[in-house]
């Protein structure tokens, strides 16, 4: 067994809700829960999902290459085939995109692909893809 890379607990409205988004429409399976919380295996990272109603839809952005970008958000870094696969997954689920999937920082050393959306609780997620992976933390 792997060790996840990183843990996130993010507030949510409804498990019920969370369930049928991360499981359903992301694939996220399910691990260990209670009345209050559910973990998922977000890609092989542990994320948690509390029942704070309300507490996720507080929301400050900030303008990166002509997008406002939620300040508050997490996601992943997918391989670019994975980010198109998941880009089509969600447009067949009826995601509504706050960002819609393109290609930013274009013929910089840090061009990616990315898209934003958000969870039924307002959770701002982002998943992105670099044209050169080996440029992710490059100046």
């Amino acid at each position: 067994m792997t060790i996840p890379l990183f843990h996130l607990a993010f507030p949510v409205d409804d498990l019920a809700e969370a369930r049928a988004f991360y499981g359903g429409v992301l694939g996220c399976s399910e691990g260990r829960s209670d009345r209050d919380w559910v973990d998922f295996n977000f890609h092989g990272h542990q994320i948690v999902a509390y029942r704070v109603p309300g507490e996720a839809r507080k929301r400050i952005t900030s303008p990166v290459d002509g997008d406002e970008v939620p300040v508050r958000h997490f996601g992943l870094v997918l391989p670019m085939p994975e980010w198109e696969k998941m880009r089509d997954k969600l447009v067949a689920a009826g995601v509504k995109f706050i960002i819609e999937p393109q290609l930013r920082f274009v013929g910089t050393i840090g061009e990616q692909a990315a898209m934003f959306f958000l969870d039924p609780s307002g959770n701002a997620i982002e998943f992105k893809a670099f044209k050169d992976p080996s440029k992710l933390f490059a100046k």
